[in-house]
């Protein structure tokens, strides 16, 4: 086999198309592929059955491979991408505030990504989002505090990684203040060096404290800071990362097949810059990968050739990789029955703003937003909640502009919930919301999103802060009036 195909391999980690890994997959590991990320395009197809499907026959080949996914709970979830998630996410967990919790809840997700056979998640994220008007990590943050965000950081790499599932720290050195989304375009933050000290560098270094055994860089441009997207920044990545904060695991890139990383580039030449900048392993991006890495492992033949990337460079990458799957070999399952961990969570999480309302049926009408890229289509919403109560009357979904008066809706004597998912100020959810209100004033608003949807005052608003299923489970319990038990399959 060819070497430096070999070890270009050893530093990447594509995704395939389909439901079942493609013989070309299988090709590449055998060729030293370090593994591979699974994303939505993939688990939409399993219907959860990841490890009969994906990790059991891959493992049978390539014990150690590396199989990743993103599992932060509450809006973006992998391992529950057929139904929604089982555990509250980020936003919920820093509004409790109780960093014991934030670590059982990452122990629960270990256990169960042991269980699916998953060794690496892309996860916590230990980005900063100062405020309601920065929508782009939303929910995905713990707080605007970065003393919370370190605390929490800490408790979910720590928990996490207990059980022998790496934990990876993201989005170094932090996309929470970012106002553009890096799928897209490249994002800046207008921020001086100071301020990024004092701000979004805290966090990373508890991590990395915590003993993480990876961080990935994000696709952000730090003003103050550099000149270059992190990710491409020898700065950040060998200066900051590594030389300042002294770690040593393995550096991550995101996706590259974000706009924010190519440049014009393509894959190869992303993956090139990102490796001289010290980054060490390549996430490809969701789409079939096989001309993907024929792409990146040419383009490093041609840095190699040309000096522009040095061998040595890839085996120092290649080596960490090496040791991160060395690590993650051999999964250490809890010692306590986690379950009912991430249910308990999201009901602490529950705030009520107004008076409590009374118990009941209720008919819904749920207030739909296009999905962002980062969650997918994971299902979401509060009417099949309250069904599994008996507690639904009726459920109308609405599309992105509609109007209040186009919507078809029973009479006053039956209660309404309306349900909100904004991930900041959103006109025509706002619009809606406070016409429907302003009809039906004795309807409930369950505002499932990131920021505050404003509601006219002396209305009952229940905040769920989260999408994640056991967010609306809770919030259904509050308003049926029934208290919710789990069947095997629910694992709450």
């Amino acid at each position: 086999m060819d070497t430096v195909s070999t070890l270009v391999n050893a530093c990447l980690l594509p995704a395939y198309g389909g439901k079942r890994p493609p013989d070309w997959l299988l090709r590449e590991l055998d060729d030293g592929l370090a593994g591979i990320v699974l994303f939505g395009a993939n688990l939409g197809l399993l219907d959860g059955r990841i490890r009969e499907i994906v990790t059991e026959p891959l493992r049978a080949r390539h014990p150690d491979m590396v199989i990743a996914l993103d599992e932060e709970g509450g809006d973006i979830t992998r391992a529950e991408y057929h139904r929604g998630s089982n555990y509250p996410g980020n936003l919920a967990l820093g509004v409790v505030d109780d960093v014991e919790l934030t670590g059982q809840v990452a122990q629960a997700i270990a256990a169960d990504l042991i269980d699916l056979g998953v060794t690496v998640n892309l996860a916590p994220c230990a980005d900063v989002c100062p405020g309601f008007d920065m929508p782009v990590l939303g929910a995905r943050s713990f707080h605007s505090d970065p003393a919370r965000v370190a605390a929490h950081s800490r408790a979910f790499v720590t928990g996490l990684q207990r059980h022998g599932v790496a934990a990876t720290a993201k989005h170094f050195p932090g996309i929470g203040a970012t106002r553009v989304d890096s799928h897209y375009e490249l994002p800046s933050v207008d921020a001086s060096e100071e301020l990024f000290r004092a701000r979004d560098l805290p966090p990373f270094a508890a991590c990395v404290e915590a003993g993480v055994q990876a961080v990935m860089t994000g696709h952000v441009l730090v003003e103050g800071v550099d000149d270059v997207a992190a990710t491409f920044s020898r700065r950040f990545v060998t200066g900051i990362l590594r030389d300042e904060l002294g770690f040593d695991g393995v550096v991550i890139s995101d996706a590259l097949d974000m706009k924010a990383a190519q440049a014009g580039l393509g894959f190869g030449g992303a993956a090139v810059r990102a490796w001289q900048a010290g980054v060490d392993l390549m996430i490809l991006g969701p789409m079939d990968g096989e001309d993907v890495c024929r792409e990146i492992q040419d383009a490093a033949r041609r840095a190699l050739r040309d000096g522009t990337l040095s061998l040595s460079r890839l085996e120092e990458a290649a080596q960490r990789v090496v040791r991160l799957r060395e690590w993650t070999g051999a999964p250490r399952g809890p010692e306590q029955d986690l379950s009912g961990t991430g249910m308990a969570a999201a009901r602490r999480a529950i705030e009520v703003r107004g008076e409590p309302p009374e118990p009941g049926a209720r008919y819904v009408v749920e207030l739909r937003p296009e999905p962002s890229i980062s969650c997918g289509t994971v299902p979401w919403g509060l009417a099949g909640a309250l069904r599994r109560f008996d507690r639904l009357l009726g459920f109308r979904e609405v599309a992105p502009g509609t109007a209040a008066g186009e919507l078809d809706l029973p009479g006053g004597e039956v209660p309404l919930v309306v349900v909100v998912r904004a991930e900041s100020a959103d006109p025509w959810q706002t619009e809606t919301v406070a016409a429907l209100v302003a009809d039906r004033p004795d309807s409930v608003v369950v505002d499932m999103g990131f920021g505050d949807t404003p509601v006219p005052p002396g209305r009952t608003v229940v905040k769920t802060y989260g999408a994640g299923l056991v967010n609306a489970v809770a919030a259904a319990e509050l308003l049926g009036g029934r208290r919710a038990k789990a069947a095997p399959r629910d694992r709450w």
